[in-house]
């Protein structure tokens, strides 16, 4: 594997400011997921009977029969713990964000005039609620499709959002290749939105939760109580509205279940919580979809430079002087496993150091020799490469005293005579005094120890051009 796919980066140590509407400290978004009547079932033509998330521990899937108790449970569901949650957040003014099975949807519709009266979101969460992971790529396909069809005719109008759950790995790109949603959220890998490209297209995505999330009354390790649940959550605002009052404002999705958090023993937890936040300034509870609008029109996508996704001819033409004309250390990153976590300054600096680290002793010579001596004859004559010109400027080295270019040429020559390469340090990070200090201690050292050291300042070189070239 030459390219990697994940990407374990995001916004990586300084994530950006939301901006939130009313310059809210925090974002906390209420997702209420509609799944009773689209569950398995053999009523629905499913090979068997529901066993994920219900209240009977350790449920197993009855192939070819009916499961009287899991059906019941789902039906609590959409009899009861809808309307007490219609109740809870229609009272507290909160409007919610419905992941809606689309089959789901269609076998209660009693419930969807009152979201649609509510000023709810339907977004879609899939056609029917099943496992994904196994079905084959045409069939998932047909099955968003379908789901996208039937979603508008039960709702109205189609889905902007969209959330499978119980997805595969190509759930997310064949969302996206519909070109039919404002946000996707299939993943759970970051606080705040960001941008995927999907095949040239920008995709935003909006993180969901599975640990901000009621389904953890029904899996171990979970919760028992409502005070938990209501803990949990407190816990997670705290963190983040102190972040936000810190600047880095961000997003916290809690996802419920009707037959799980509708139940009274456990909606106790979710009350508390309401009442909670709404002793705090600046909280925003949107639904998903204007967390959406909000970010494609506040933080649209912005193009930058990808090395993982360049061919090796581009790559080694951008990159392979980053190391003074030694192409060859461009030529071997190239040949190394690359991904996202790679088209960052740190990233790329990293890819180019472990070529030079594995490099012959040799090799790794001939790029010190490559370097040119500190304000010597190469730069006099101008004939310094454009970054060796600007980074030697930038220390004032081409604005030296007579004096001070005679002790120049003093220490590069004594320094040469004694370890055979020129005396090599990343300019940028000192000042002319700093550097004739460095250059006097440096040339007391013995060959080995200066050979590692220069080999040390040619990747901070490296890593310090990168960071304009790739900022």
């Amino acid at each position: 594997m030459q390219r990697y796919p994940r990407n374990m980066i995001g916004y990586g140590a300084d994530r950006p400011d939301a901006k939130w509407p009313g310059n809210a400290r925090i974002a906390v978004q209420f997702v209420l997921n509609f799944e009773e009547g689209g569950e398995n079932n053999v009523l629905h033509g499913d090979a068997a009977s529901e066993a994920f998330l219900s209240d009977i521990p350790g449920a197993a899937m009855w192939p070819g029969q009916r499961h009287w108790n899991m059906e019941s449970i789902y039906e609590y569901g959409a009899r009861a713990g809808f309307w007490r949650l219609h109740r809870l957040f229609t009272g507290a003014g909160i409007p919610l964000t419905i992941y809606g099975v689309a089959t789901a949807l269609a076998r209660n519709p009693e419930q969807v005039e009152a979201m649609k009266e509510a000023g709810w979101e339907i977004a879609s969460h899939g056609l029917k609620w099943v496992e994904h992971k196994d079905m084959p790529e045409a069939e998932e396909r047909a099955a968003i499709a379908e789901a996208i069809r039937l979603h508008t005719e039960v709702v109205g109008e189609p889905p902007r959002g969209w959330y499978t759950g119980r997805c595969s790995e190509n759930t997310v790109r064949l969302a996206a290749e519909t070109g039919q949603f404002a946000y996707i959220s299939d993943t759970y890998d970051d606080d705040l939105p960001y941008w995927l490209e999907i095949d040239g297209r920008d995709q935003l995505i909006i993180p969901y939760t599975l640990e901000a999330n009621d389904m953890r009354f029904s899996v171990s390790p979970g919760w028992i109580e409502a005070e938990q649940f209501f803990t949990y959550l407190k816990d997670s605002f705290d963190t983040l509205y102190a972040e936000g009052e810190a600047g880095k404002p961000a997003m916290l999705s809690i996802g419920l279940h009707n037959r799980l958090i509708g139940r009274p023993g456990k909606v106790a937890g979710l009350k508390r919580f309401l009442d909670y936040i709404a002793g705090f300034d600046g909280v925003w509870t949107p639904r998903r979809i204007e967390i959406a609008e909000h970010w494609a029109a506040t933080h649209p996508p912005v193009k930058r430079d990808r090395p993982s996704l360049m061919d090796r001819d581009t790559f080694v033409a951008r990159f392979g002087g980053i190391v003074e004309h030694s192409d060859w250390v461009g030529e071997r990153a190239f040949e190394l496993e690359l991904g996202p976590a790679h088209d960052t300054p740190a990233g790329l600096a990293n890819a180019l150091a472990r070529v030079l680290r594995s490099a012959s002793d040799d090799e790794r010579m001939g790029v010190l020799r490559a370097h040119p001596d500190l304000a010597g004859k190469l730069a006099a004559a101008k004939r310094l490469t454009e970054d060796s010109s600007s980074e030697q400027a930038s220390a004032g080295l081409d604005a030296l005293t007579d004096a001070e270019r005679r002790r120049f040429t003093e220490l590069n020559t004594a320094y040469m005579e004694k370890h055979g390469f020129p005396f090599i340090i990343a300019v940028r990070d000192h000042d002319k005094a700093g550097i004739l200090a460095a250059f006097e201690r440096r040339l007391e050292n013995d060959t080995g120890t200066e050979f590692r050291e220069a080999c040390r300042q040619v990747e901070r070189i490296a890593r310090l051009r990168l960071e304009s070239v790739l900022s």
